[in-house]
C-alpha cells in the first residue's frame, strides 16, 4: 500500500508505444486503453521527468517543516504530488511491459524508475525525523488549526507513532540509500532459479520427455498417472537438495538483512517489525499457527477423504495436487463469466453490482493471452482513474473464479479511491485479500446453488476445499516455517541449507501426519523451502491464511443476512464501510470494526466449519454413490 514516506517503490515499466501487445490484433472491447493515464511515451516522459525535477522542492521545506500549519500543509502537497504522479508513471508503464515482456528495452526504463524512486525517498528521508521530533502534541495542534491538513491526519499519526523507532536524519537517509541492498538475497534467488538452474529432465509412461521447470513442476505434479507423479517429485526435489546450500545462503542473506532492520529499528523481533508497519498485533500471527495447530484433525479428515477418493491404500505427498474430481467439462465466454461473477456478488448490492458491470464494459479487463504477454492476473489502479485487470482467460472454470478474485481487488480499489483523498486511499495488504477472495466465496456458493448434476456439485466441491487445503494449512506452515527460521537468526544460529531443509521438513511430517499414517512424505521433499520465493517477502504469507479466514466469516454472515425475512444488510454495509475506509484506519481494526477480529479464534472456528461442511457434502454424494 501507499505508505507516508515509504523508502521505496518497484516501478515496472516499458515501451508505452506497444500498448497494444507487439503486432497483436486485440478487440478493443477485450482489452486495456491505456490512453486514459497518458497518450502515449513522449507524455508517460514528460510525467516522470517533471516528478523527478520537483523532488528538489523537498528540500526548502528542511528546518521549517512545523513552523506553522500553513508550511506542513504546503509540503505535504508537494510530497503527495511527487508521489502520485511517480505512481502514475510506474502503473502505466508496469501494465504496458506486461502487454509485452519481449521489449527490450524494458529492464532500462525499469531501472529509471527505481532510481527515480531511490532518489525521492533519499530526498524526503529527513521528513520522518523532523516530523517525529516536534512530537504528537505539536502535530496534532497544527491538524487542529488548519482544516485542510485533514486528509493528512492518519498519515501523521501513524509517524508519530513511530518514533521509538525512527532514526536522526542522516541514519534515515543512510539507510534509504541501502533499499536496494536489502533485497540482494531475492535477487540472487532469482537470476539463480529462473536463470540458471539446471532443471531436472524425467521421461513420462507416454514416452514424453520433460524439462521440469517451475511451470512444468506445476503441470505434471497434477498428472494422472501415479507413477508420473512420483517421478516428477523424485526428480524435481532431487535437483532442488543439491542446491540448497546455494539457496539456503541466499535465503539467509534476505534474513539477515531483516535482522539488521529490526536491530536498527530497535525492534524485538523481526515479526513485530514486519506487522508493525500495519499495526497488526503479533497475537495475530501467533493465534493462526495455534488454531491450525488445534485443528490438524480437520486437515487429515480432509487427506483421509482425498486418499479414498483416489483408491489407493496409502497418501504419498505427491498425490495432493492430482485432481479428485473430474474436471468441469464446460467452457465459458467472458460474457458468461461477467455474468456468473455479477450474479454472485448480488449480496453486496446493486450499486457494487453496477459499477462492476458498468467496469466490464468500459475497458477494466485485459481478457486474452497473447505472445510476450505477461501469465497470471492482478488488478492496479492509478489514482483518480479506474482499476485495471490483466487476466489469460482461456474459458475454465478457475478463470471465471480469478475474475471474480480481481473483481474483489477492483473494487475494493475503486470504493477506496471514491471515498479517500489520494493520502488515504491505498488499504493495508492485510485486508486486500479479504476482497478478492470473499468474492471467490460468493461465486463457488452461487454456482453450487444452481449446480444441475452430482458431478458438477462434487467439481466446484472439491475445488473450494483443495483451495482451502493450500490457502490455510499450505500457507500456515510456510508461516510457521518463516517465523521460525528468523527466529534461529536472532538467536545466531546457522541457516544454511541443511537446518533449513530439516526444519521444513519436520513441520511437513507433522502438519500432514506422516507419523500418524495419514500422509506419506519423503525426505527429499523438505527442500520445498527452497521453491517458496514468498519466504523472502518479509512476512507476507501469512495474510494468505487470514485473508481466506476473513472472508469466510464475513461471507456467511453478508449471505446469513440476506437470506433472512426479511433480509437484513448490516454485515453487507459494515463490510462495504471497510472497502471504502482505504487506510484511512489500520486494517486489523477495519476487520475488527466489520465484525472479525483476527487476534481471537472465531474467525478459524468459522473457516474449519466451512471446511467440514464441505467435506460433509462431498462425502453424502460419495454414499449416494456407494462409495
Amino acid at each position: 500500500m501507499i505508505r507516508f514516506f515509504r523508502l521505496a517503490a518497484v516501478l515496472v515499466v516499458a515501451c508505452p508505444a506497444l500498448a497494444a501487445g507487439a503486432g497483436t490484433a486485440v478487440d478493443p472491447k477485450y482489452a486495456w486503453n491505456l490512453n486514459e493515464l497518458y497518450p502515449g511515451e513522449a507524455a508517460w516522459a514528460k510525467a516522470l521527468e517533471g516528478a523527478v525535477a520537483d523532488v528538489p522542492k523537498i528540500a526548502a521545506c528542511r528546518g521549517k517543516l512545523i513552523e506553522s500549519a500553513g508550511t506542513l500543509l504546503s509540503c505535504l502537497e508537494t510530497y503527495y504530488a511527487i508521489d502520485r504522479r511517480l505512481t502514475q508513471v510506474g502503473v502505466y508503464a508496469g501494465m504496458n511491459y506486461d502487454l509485452d515482456t519481449r521489449v527490450g528495452r524494458a529492464q532500462q526504463m525499469q531501472e529509471q524508475g527505481r532510481q527515480a524512486r531511490t532518489v525521492f525517498a533519499s530526498a524526503s528521508a529527513w521528513m520522518r525525523p523532523e516530523l517525529i521530533a516536534a512530537g504528537q502534541a505539536k502535530i496534532q495542534a497544527l491538524i487542529a488549526a488548519e482544516p485542510r491538513l485533514a486528509p493528512y491526519k492518519q498519515p501523521l499519526v501513524d509517524l508519530v507513532r513511530r518514533a521509538p523507532h525512527v532514526l536522526d536524519a542522516e541514519s534515515e537517509k543512510l539507510v534509504a540509500e541501502t533499499a536496494q541492498l536489502s533485497n540482494a538475497g531475492q535477487a540472487i534467488r532469482d537470476v539463480f532459479v529462473n536463470a540458471e538452474f539446471p532443471y531436472a529432465k524425467v521421461t513420462l509412461a507416454n514416452g514424453e520427455a520433460v524439462t521440469l521447470d517451475a511451470p512444468a513442476y506445476t503441470k505434471y505434479r497434477a498428472a494422472a498417472d501415479r507413477g508420473d507423479r512420483l517421478k516428477v517429485f523424485t526428480a524435481f526435489w532431487g535437483r532442488y537438495n543439491e542446491y540448497t546450500r546455494t539457496l539456503g545462503t541466499a535465503l539467509n542473506a534476505q534474513i539477515q538483512a531483516h535482522e539488521f532492520s529490526r536491530k536498527v529499528r530497535k525492534f524485538d523481533s523481526s515479526v513485530e517489525e514486519a506487522l508493525f508497519g500495519d499495526n497488526i498485533p503479533t497475537a495475530v500471527y501467533r493465534r493462526l499457527i495455534a488454531d491450525i495447530h488445534a485443528n490438524l484433525p480437520t486437515l487429515h479428515r480432509y487427506l483421509n477423504l482425498r486418499r479414498r477418493m483416489m483408491g489407493i491404500d496409502k497418501l504419498g505427498y505427491e498425490d495432493l495436487y492430482a485432481p479428485i474430481v473430474q474436471r468441469y467439462e464446460r467452457t465459458f465466454t467472458p460474457e458468461e463469466a461477467k455474468a456468473l461473477t455479477l450474479e454472485a456478488v448480488g449480496v453486496l448490492g446493486e450499486e457494487y453490482r453496477e459499477i462492476l458491470g458498468k467496469g466490464f464494459e468500459s475497458g477494466w479487463v485485459d481478457w486474452f493471452p497473447r505472445t510476450g504477454k505477461k501469465s497470471g492476473a492482478y488488478s492496479t489502479i492509478a489514482y483518480g482513474t479506474h482499476p485495471f485487470q490483466l487476466q489469460n482467460f482461456t474459458g475454465l472454470y478457475e478463470e471465471v473464479s480469478t475474475l471474480a478474485h480481481e473483481s474483489g481487488h477492483s473494487m475494493h480499489s475503486f470504493l477506496a479511491d471514491r471515498a479517500q483523498p489520494y493520502p488515504t486511499h491505498d488499504y493495508p495488504i492485510f485486508v486486500a485479500e479479504v476482497a478478492s477472495t470473499l468474492n471467490e466465496n460468493l461465486l463457488v456458493n452461487s454456482m453450487l446453488a444452481k449446480a444441475a448434476s452430482d458431478d458438477e456439485r462434487l467439481f466446484l466441491l472439491g475445488s473450494h476445499l483443495d483451495s482451502l487445503r493450500t490457502t490455510l494449512f499450505r500457507q500456515g506452515l510456510l508461516a510457521e516455517f518463516e517465523l521460525s527460521i528468523h527466529e534461529m537468526a536472532a538467536k545466531g544460529e546457522p541457516l544454511n541449507g541443511e537446518n533449513l531443509t530439516a526444519l521444513y521438513l519436520k513441520l511437513l511430517r507433522e502438519y500432514y501426519g506422516h507419523d500418524k499414517g495419514v500422509c506419506e512424505v519423503k525426505d527429499a521433499y523438505g527442500a520445498e523451502w527452497a521453491y517458496i520465493p514468498h519466504l523472502y517477502y518479509d512476512f507476507y504469507v501469512y495474510q494468505y491464511a487470514t485473508s481466506v479466514i476473513a472472508a469466510v466469516k464475513l461471507a456467511d454472515g453478508i449471505r446469513s443476512e440476506a437470506a433472512a425475512t426479511p433480509p437484513a444488510t448490516t454485515k453487507r454495509d459494515a463490510y462495504l464501510r471497510m472497502l471504502a475506509a482505504g487506510s484511512s484506519r489500520y486494517g486489523y481494526d477495519m476487520l475488527k470494526e466489520a465484525g472479525v477480529d483476527m487476534a481471537t479464534s472465531a474467525p478459524f472456528d468459522a473457516a474449519m466449519r466451512d471446511m467440514n461442511g464441505t467435506i460433509d457434502a462431498m462425502e453424502t454424494i460419495l454414499k449416494k454413490r456407494g462409495r
